[in-house]
């Protein structure tokens, strides 16, 4: 039952008294028992408050029905606080922090009365695209264990797609959310910047973080999208657009594709987009050529930029304030004991990142790189904003290849960057962007990239494309 269920299905379960709250979150609880260990999706579950959760939730179903979220079962990213909850970020210099507050997605979906299964696992503070960085576990794709999820949002998707939550919560900071949605077969959105509060989110890199939804349908991932988003005024980038209210009409729509989008992709990959596009085009659809030609500088820009915003928001992680405790009668000096808590603490990856990020803010280097860096990021938003002119919507491939072997890339970062070479300039021009299974349950994605704040339109197209499926 619990793999044909979306949001929809799930709350007219509940009106029709097919099943209760707690009856779904028992066979959840029963399926991540035996499904988990192999999977390694959850770092952390809250079984027990749950069930008293979902009883209290049943209890007010019988007076309201009308509330679509209520009793929705929720995996959350384990870099979103959730009060009184342990929250890692994946890394072991967290192990123990306790969230003193609720992160402000979830206390809008509190009030929606979601449940929360568990937080799930994710590359080490969100660096990486295979959740091999975990400080804790390595996540495995449901549909073979042999290869990644991706990342680093990847213990997330992997409970979608293995039906060990009914959706989950991610966050993408580039393509964290979109890339291990494809490679899972579940959809992933991302939406504009500043179009969902990132108060409460344990910040990589704060002018790319965006949290988005992870679900099995676009019609699921479009109602935890109105649920989380809105201005918050704990967050300050946050803003609240006025979107036109008229009635939206798909084949109105003009989708562009990039030229020489397809160079570098696997022959798999190239199929699939291709099956995608003639669909689309046999449907009605309208398609046009544009040119992103600064896109190509993307990846190279935001390993510059990234790092740096990462290794300022990982100076607060010095054993004192933050992070993870050492012997405290040890005799150091303060120097030395700040370099052992972060020696042991901080995994391989995040150590790279750091010290990528200093030295590109270094005195003699800042202009030459993080300055240099800054003026391509400025120059790629201009071709998206030159593009959108002609067209509403532009797609790509989520990423270049299939899910790779577990072990494959990790001795190669370069190579493990380039699994993002789709996403990554979205996140860089600040725009909402969807990943779509090509096929159902395939891992291949296809991306739809939108106008800023037009979520509204990669939805509907998103849903347009999923209709046509069936």
């Amino acid at each position: 039952m619990l793999n044909d269920l979306t949001i929809k299905k799930f709350h007219q379960g509940l009106v029709n008294r097919k099943f209760s709250v707690k009856e779904i979150v028992q066979e959840y609880f029963r399926r991540i028992e035996n499904l988990d260990r192999k999977i390694n999706a959850y770092l952390s579950l809250r079984k027990e408050k749950v069930l008293k959760e979902a009883e209290k939730i049943d209890l007010e179903l019988k007076k309201h029905t009308k509330n679509i979220l209520a009793g929705v079962p929720l995996a959350v990213k384990d870099n979103i606080l959730i009060k009184g909850e342990r929250t890692t970020a994946g890394s072991r210099i967290l192990e123990n922090y306790i969230a003193s507050y609720d992160a402000t997605v979830i206390k809008k979906l509190k009030q929606k009365k979601v449940i929360f299964l568990g937080k799930t696992n994710l590359d080490e503070f969100a660096m990486g695209s295979s959740c091999e960085n975990s400080g804790f576990k390595i996540t495995r794709n449901p549909y073979n264990l042999d290869l990644v999820p991706g990342g680093s949002s990847g213990g997330s998707c992997a409970a979608v797609a293995a039906d060990l939550c009914l959706a989950a919560l991610g966050s993408d900071t580039g393509g964290s959310i979109r890339q291990p949605s494809g490679f899972c077969g579940v959809v992933g959105l991302k939406p504009t910047y500043g179009r969902v509060s990132r108060f409460g989110l344990i910040a990589l890199a704060s002018s790319l973080d965006q949290i988005g939804p992870i679900t099995k349908t676009v019609e699921d991932a479009e109602i935890l999208f109105k649920a989380i988003s809105g201005k918050d005024n704990l967050d300050s980038t946050t803003i609240e657009p006025e979107i036109p209210n008229s009635k939206l009409e798909v084949k109105s729509l003009t989708i562009g594709i990039p030229d020489n989008f397809l160079k570098g992709l696997s022959n798999e990959v190239e199929n699939q987009i291709n099956k995608v596009i003639n669909r689309l085009k046999a449907s009605g659809i309208n398609f046009k050529q544009i040119t992103l030609p600064h896109s190509k500088y993307a990846i190279a820009c935001y390993y510059i930029i990234m790092p740096a915003e990462a290794c300022s928001n990982l100076a607060r992680y010095d054993g004192i304030r933050y992070g993870k405790r050492i012997n405290k009668n040890l005799k150091v000096d303060w120097e030395e004991f700040i370099t052992r808590v972060r020696t042991e603490g901080f995994g391989e990856e995040v150590k790279r990142r750091i010290i990528l990020g200093n030295f590109v803010l270094s005195h003699g280097y800042y202009q030459a790189y993080y300055l240099k860096a800054q003026k391509v990021r400025t120059l790629i938003r201009k071709d998206f904003e030159n593009a959108f002119k002609n067209v509403d919507i532009i797609l790509t491939p989520t990423s270049p290849t299939p899910p790779f072997k577990i072990g494959e890339k990790i001795k190669d970062p370069l190579s493990m960057y380039l699994s993002d070479v789709f996403t990554v300039p979205v996140n860089l021009a600040g725009l909402p962007a969807i990943s779509i299974p090509t096929e159902k349950k395939s891992m291949i994605g296809f991306q739809l990239i939108g106008k800023p704040f037009r979520e509204d339109q990669i939805l509907e197209m998103g849903k347009f494309y999923q209709r046509i499926q069936e």
